[in-house]
Order: C-alpha cells, then structure tokens, then sequence
C-alpha cells in the first residue's frame, strides 16, 4: 500500500457502494492485519486452500479484500489454487521481507504485491520478471498511472492492481465553487478565511513523505516531468516547474495562507482541523470523506457544509494527484512463473475481482469499475485517478525522496536557499537512476 500516512487513521481509501462504509475500514487499514496467527512482522499464510500451486505476498493491511480476491480466484481455478503470505501493514517492513525471502534465494513467494514505487528497484536487481508481453493486456483497460507506476525504462515488470488519488476538500458555506488553478485556490481561499476568522488551507507540510507528495502535486500541475520517457536522464530543472511550485509553497507559508503548524502537519493533522470547521480548502486523501460526514458518530462542524473535487493546476486545465496503490509482480525465484502470470493478469482485469476492491473501500485500477458508479464521488475519483501521476518507481525512490524532504523543506520555510535546494533535487534524481 502507497497511502502516504504515518498514522492509523491517516489510510485514503474509497468505495463504490458509498464512502461511507469507508469508516469501518479506518480501524485496520494502516495497523496490524486482523485474524489469526500473525505476528505483525514476519506475517502469516491465509490458510486458504489445502495444497496450494503458488503463493501471493501482500500487505496485510486490507487483508479481508486480499482473501476475498484470491478465494474467487480459487473458486474459478480449483485445480490451481493460491494461498497468501501476508506481510508485515507497513511497507518498510514489507520491503524487507519480501527482499530477505529475494536475497537469501528462499523462493518462498511466487507473486509479490509491490508498492507502486518499488518497480524500478526491484526491476534493477533483477527480482521480478518481465511483463512486457502483457501490456496489451491492460493498456487502455487500467488507469494509465498505475500503469506507468509498473514499468522501469518503458518494461513492464508489474500489472496494476489496486489504487489511490487525492482530492480537493472545499468549504460550500464560503466558498462559489471549486477553484481551477492554484492563484484562484489562494485568493477565495483568503478572502474567505479572513471574512470567517479561519485559516485558509490545509495539507501535508511536515518533513516525510507527504509533504514530497503535495510539493509533486504542485510541479506537475505546471507541467515537471522528473525524468525522460526513457527514465534515462533527470529532467527536474527543465522548464519552470520546480521554481513555480517552490515558489507557491514559500509564499503560502510566508504569507499564512498556509495554516498554523502546516511544515509539522500530517494527513490526520489536517483532516481535524477541517472537520472542526477550521480551513477552507484542504488536500488530503478519499477517507476523510466519511469522518467529515459526520457518519459513526463522528463529530464534524462541517457536514453538509463540504464537497470535494480534483486539485486545481496553474493553468486551469486538467488536474493532477500524487498515485498511491498497490502492483503485483512475479518473482524469479518462482517455481511456477506462467501460472504467477496468469494471476496477476486475472487480478488486473477481471472486473469480479476488481469489483472486489471497490465494494471494499479499496480503489481499483480497472477504469471500468468507475463507469456508471452511483456515488458521485467514487465516480470523481475515477476522473482524478485517470489523470494522477505515479511516482517516478526508479531504483533510488527512497533516497530521492528523502534528498527532496532534507532540500525542499527548509527551502520553503524560507530557511535554505532555493537554488541550491532544487539543484539538490535534480543531482539526487540522477543519482537515483543509477542506484544499485
């Protein structure tokens, strides 16, 4: 799971049937999995089938929707059942697990459920396969992000599965209607916060992985790219991108558009200011469309009196959303490599699996999924998904990440120099190309 939270409640999750049923996912969504037999760190085997022909690896946050998922799969292949090893709900400790069975030739798993920024590094040290020969498969079929997250160097290594986006939260009480670019964003917002005493905007400002995310948002709505198509060469510091969006970041928090305590606030941080009618415009995740709702008695001084819509650009046109989910991709090391293919194909694009996923408040990455939908909302999603970005899934993710949280936040708290701050950034994404 790529959700970008450091606490229980901070998972971004939505459904088809209504967001509503997304609260009674929050309590185990990011925390240990529920059931039997795990330990929280080295996992457990869902005991699904009896003799099991391979073995999926994945998160056990969500654990209920995974079995459900491979149980229909058994149910349709009774002589080629799958069992599942699920994993450690965090993804550091899933990281390791999944490269400690990799390293020391275990061969433990035959399907590996990837976060989507792992690709490029899992790709390089040669520990999944190539997919390459299904692209067709779910090209045009699946959300163009949650595919590029899947390729390193224009091969696929992995087949989408599972997915996320972010949204615009806005007061309806304060504000016309939702603003299109990021100048309009800033002056209703605030005009509305002075007229009402609050503050104008929330988000994610502290020093991790969040904050990297909604500083993306931003220079991708002003047209960045990181990379090259090829993913051979650093393109940072092409065009204005990475200046523009600096420079918003700086002049929010110079000029308090930016809430008190934005640079040490997380998603839950931010979800709790709006809900206690203290903002006007928030970025965060789909879960906190129920808790503001005010549903399973939660109190909220903004139910009725919200919406949400897709981030805004610095033209107007289009939207743009960080891409969290989940991969799935098939071991070297697996024993039975075309039926590990078969799966993680029927996962990506049989619509009773992916049904699955969106009855259960996980977003799925097949687009037909959010055709028709009947809350409005999972059907805006599915607009803001197909037009997220994924995180560039090279080797050196990790350390390019945190090169642009040690360059890039004191840089808009006014205490770094910018220059030398985006300079930084561009010299780590190169370097996180050639990671090994």
């Amino acid at each position: 799971m790529s959700v970008i939270a450091r606490r229980r409640g901070s998972a971004a999750r939505t459904c088809a049937a209504g967001f509503g049923a997304l609260a009674l996912a929050l309590a185990t969504a990011c925390g240990e999995p529920p059931g039997e037999g795990g330990d929280g760190a080295g996992g457990d085997t869902a005991g699904l089938s009896d003799d099991p022909q391979f073995v999926w690896a994945v998160t056990g946050a969500d654990r209920q929707i995974h079995e459900d998922v491979a149980r229909l799969w058994n149910e349709q292949n009774p002589d080629r059942q799958v069992d599942i090893f699920f994993l450690a709900p965090t993804a550091d400790e899933q990281r390791q697990a999944l490269f400690q069975d990799l390293q020391s030739q275990a061969g433990e798993f035959d399907v590996l459920g990837l976060d989507v920024i792992w690709t490029g590094e899992f790709a390089e040290f040669g520990y999944i396969d190539s997919l390459e020969e299904l692209r067709p498969e779910v090209e045009g079929g699946s959300l163009d992000g949650a595919v590029d997250s899947a390729q390193w160097q224009e091969e696929l290594y992995a087949l989408p599965y599972s997915s996320n986006g972010a949204l615009l939260y806005y007061r309806t009480d304060l504000v016309d209607g939702p603003p299109t670019t990021w100048q309009e964003l800033y002056d209703t917002g605030t005009a509305a916060a002075e007229e009402a005493g609050i503050s104008a905007y929330v988000g994610q400002g502290d020093q991790y992985e969040g904050f990297v995310v909604n500083f993306l948002e931003l220079y991708w709505s002003a047209g960045g790219e990181l990379f090259d198509d090829a993913q051979e060469t650093s393109t940072f510091l092409e065009g204005d991108a990475a200046e523009t969006a600096l420079d918003f970041m700086t002049e929010a928090y110079e000029t308090g558009f930016y809430a008190e305590g934005f640079d040490s606030m997380v998603e839950d941080d931010a979800r709790a200011l709006f809900q206690a009618g203290e903002a006007v415009y928030m970025r965060n995740w789909p879960y906190a469309v129920p808790l503001l709702e005010g549903e399973g008695d939660e109190e909220s001084a903004v139910a009725g009196n919200f919406a949400v819509a897709p981030l805004p650009t610095f033209t107007g046109e289009g939207t743009t959303s960080a891409l969290g989910g989940l991969n799935n991709a098939v071991s070297t090391l697996s024993d039975t490599p075309d039926l590990a293919r078969e799966f993680v194909l029927w996962a990506a694009t049989d619509a009773d699996a992916q049904a699955i996923l969106a009855d259960n408040s996980l977003p799925p990455t097949l687009l037909s999924a959010y055709e028709g939908a009947d809350d409005p909302n999972f059907e805006l999603l599915g607009e803001v998904l197909a037009q997220a970005h994924a995180r560039p899934p090279v080797p050196g993710y990790n350390a390019l990440s945190l090169a642009m949280q040690d360059s890039l936040h004191p840089a808009y708290l006014g205490q770094g120099d910018p220059a030398e701050a985006l300079a930084a950034v561009d010299e780590a994404a190169q370097a996180a190309l050639e990671q090994e």
